[in-house]
Order: structure tokens, then sequence, then C-alpha cells
């Protein structure tokens, strides 16, 4: 865990040791605690991802507990930042907020949300059996903390894996997938594209957006060993290493379908599900959607492996969402939301949520042998999760900002429109322009959180 958020979280697990031998003595329930708000309504935004439905088939079990009502509002992932922002300045209905680990810098700067020590050092509304120490540290840090204060727990949350079609890499020679980046180019690509059936051999999501700069760009510079920026927060964009993973991506294009650059999430996942292409790096979170037969044919033939690995080593995709609770709320709604954040990723919930298709958080769930072998995506999402970069996309508040200007000039680098060194020098600049106006560069803000 980083030192930034070593306080906090130690403070707040300090805040639940303190009453939890008089909890235990008086034996917490969740009934029990949340009797004073039965009947209270609260409202949270959720996304059409397996985790936001595997959610939605436990919350009828958390309403008949405890009487409160979770009201979601199923949204597009590129519509939640903006209605949310919406919802902080006007007031409109969000209890439980569901925050984009590079949203947790802009809603927690603006005082939208609420200090977790609120509720996890109230004996009446926080359970003994929390136990923070059980997230995986990445992921707490990551998603959750934010200048030394936890403000959200770790719900919907993703590590970058290599998904692959067996079947179609045994057809073509290979007993198992990529373990580098450069094999994937040079050996492997070369032998599993086939225009004319339509065959390809690797799809790389990279439409414009969040999409774009996170899931296609990012992705190519961390395992190359290059950065978005500095130590000093200056462009790190024409260093060898930055260049050299932007280069590689211009060059796996050829192996990729036509119009990658209008593929999202959806798109990658269904070009690997029904053959298309033999090898995807998408979110942990969609192992679910590969492995239902109503949504993929693949079958037996559907592999999982981590991300390969560049001269840097392992460095994989991280992504993900914690719950948060909205400071505008009143206290009773803040309270009904906390008492659902703290049961939905909680222990006790971690296997019904996985079971239902989700991804819990909870270190104490993989390393049951049994779900290690029922779920083959387990083994290298824990291995990604123990040593990725946990500022793979940065996270002050100018990163939305930031996100746009990639989205453009990373798409028309794809497209040929712009050079690598050209595209990457204008990215550059114009990143630098928006931090010198939020104040990095004249001592206003620090450099690092």
């Amino acid at each position: 865990m980083s030192k930034r958020c070593t306080k906090a979280v130690a403070a707040a697990l300090l805040s639940v040791a303190a009453f939890a031998a008089a909890s235990n003595a008086s034996a917490w329930t969740l009934k029990e605690a949340a009797a004073p708000y039965s009947g209270t309504t609260v409202s949270v935004i959720f996304l059409d991802r397996p985790g936001y439905k595997a959610a939605e088939q436990l919350i009828p079990q958390f309403e008949k507990e405890t009487g409160i009502k979770i009201k979601f509002d199923v949204i597009p992932y590129e519509s939640t930042r903006e209605r949310e922002v919406l919802n902080f300045v006007s007031g409109g209905a969000q209890d439980i907020v569901l925050v984009d680990v590079v949203w947790l810098g802009e809603f927690s700067s603006n005082k939208w949300l609420v200090p977790l020590s609120k509720f996890t050092s109230d004996p009446k509304l926080a359970d003994p059996n929390l136990n923070l120490k059980d997230f995986f540290p990445i992921l707490l840090d990551s998603f959750g903390t934010w200048d030394k204060t936890l403000y959200g727990l770790p719900f919907d949350n993703y590590s970058g894996l290599m998904f692959y079609n067996e079947c179609m890499l045994k057809d073509a020679g290979f007993s198992g997938p990529p373990k580098t980046w450069d094999e994937l180019l040079n050996v492997y690509a070369p032998k599993l594209t086939n225009a004319s059936k339509n065959q390809y051999a690797f799809a790389l999501q990279s439409r414009r957006g969040e999409t774009q700069s996170a899931d296609s760009f990012m992705r190519m510079l961390w395992p190359n060993g290059g950065s978005l920026l500095d130590a000093k927060f200056k462009s790190n964009l024409l260093s060898p290493q930055s260049q050299a993973g932007l280069e590689y991506r211009q060059k796996l294009m050829k192996y990729m379908p036509p119009g990658i650059v209008d593929y999202d999430h959806a798109e990658a996942v269904n070009a690997l599900a029904q053959g298309h292409v033999a090898m995807i790096t998408e979110w942990s979170a969609f192992y679910p959607t590969l492995t239902d037969p109503s949504k993929s044919k693949l079958g037996n033939c559907l592999g999982v492996a981590t991300e390969p690995t560049g001269p840097a080593g392992l460095k994989p995709a991280l992504g993900g969402f914690s719950l948060a609770v909205n400071a505008k709320s009143t206290a009773k709604k803040q309270a009904a939301a906390w008492l659902f954040i703290q049961w939905i990723t909680s222990e006790q919930e971690a296997k019904p949520y996985l079971e239902a298709g989700g991804v819990p958080a909870r270190m104490s769930l993989y390393q049951d042998p049994a779900i290690q072998s029922k779920y083959p995506f387990v083994k290298p999402m824990v291995q990604s999760w123990q040593g990725g970069v946990p500022d793979y996309r940065p996270r002050f508040p100018e990163w939305p900002a930031i996100s746009e200007i990639i989205g453009e000039w990373g798409t028309k680098m794809m497209l040929g429109q712009v050079s690598v060194h050209d595209g990457a020098a204008t990215i550059g600049s114009k990143m630098e322009a928006v931090l010198q106006k939020a104040g990095y560069y004249d001592g206003k803000k620090p450099l690092l959180k």
C-alpha cells in the first residue's frame, strides 16, 4: 500500500477496532443497525455491466433484511460522470456515489464525498467484521483513498487480463497464449490473421473517449517503460519508452479488425466471443459474458491469462470503482447508503457476489482453492493486482479534461491522420496547459497525492 493512504486506512482500522469488543458483546446485526432507517430510499447509478447485474440480484436480500430501498438507475458509462457531477451541483438524487478510480480526486476535492471515518467510528453503523485489511491494498488505495482520507470501498473491480480462444491458438500451432507483447506481434499475430475470412489475431478496444485514453493508449505505455507524466508532472510521451509503446500499437493495427477505433468493450468482447479474433486484453469483469452460452460461442475454448509482459515487465491495466456516500444527502440517507455499501462489499457477501457475476475485492475469497478452480480468471487477476500500477491512470481532478485530449489525438494517431511523434507532442502540450492552469507548476497544488 502506498504511503499516502497508510495513515488513512490505519486510522479507519483503529476506529473499527476501538469498539469491536463492545459491539461483539451486544451482537451487532445489520437488521438492528438499519432499524432507524427502515423505509428510507437511497439512489445510485449502475452501469450495464456484469458486476452491477450481480448486485441487482443481491439487493432484494438487503432490502428484506433492512427495510431500506435501493433505487438504481442504469446508464452508459460515458454518461455517468456528467450525470453525477450534475447531481452534485443541482442537488439531484444520488445518495450512493459510483466513483471511477479517475474521478476520486475530483469528487473528494470538491467535498462531494463523506469521509468514511464518520461511519467506521460509529459503533451503531460499523459492522465489527468490516475488516478493511481484507481488501486488496492496491484497490483500497487506488479506488477509495485520496489525500490520506478513505472515501469509498472497492466495488466493481477490474484487472486487465488476456482472454483468448484456445482452439484457434492450437490450430495455429500454439500451446498457450503469448507471454510477451513482442511475441504477440511478431510470432502469434501473423499466423492468427486471415482478413479474407474475417479472422484477426487481436482486438484492442479503442473507441474515442475513456476507452481510447485508458484501455488503448495507456495500456501500451506502461509495459514498455513509458508513462503519461514524469515526476514533475511534465509530459513523458516523447520519451523513447513511451514512443516505443505507441509505435507498437500502430504496428499491431494490421492484425486487428477494420474499424478498431470504433470498438468499445462490448465490440471487443463480442469479437472474441463470436470467433472473429483470437485474443483480447480486457477487464476481468467480462469473464461472465465470455462464459455465457447465449452470448459466446467459445465454450471450452476460452482461455485466461495475465496480460503479456513488456520490457518493463507485467504492467496490466487497472480499473474499477468504489462506492461512496454523497456529502449533500441527508444524514438519514447517508447512514442508509453506508449500510448498503458496507454490506455489498463485505466478506460475507463476497462469494454470493462472485457467483452472481461480480468481481469482489476481498483477498480471503480468492485464497479458497475451490474458487480458484471454478473461476480460471482468479489466479491471473490476483497476480495482476499484486504487481499492478496503482496510478495506472492519473487520479487527479484534471484527468477528465486530459482524457478528452488523449481521446481525440490518440484516435488521430491510430487512423494515421497524425504521426505518433506529432500526436504525442500535441497531447503533451495540451495536457501541460491544463495542468498549468490548475496550478501544478506554480506551487498552488502538490505534484503527487
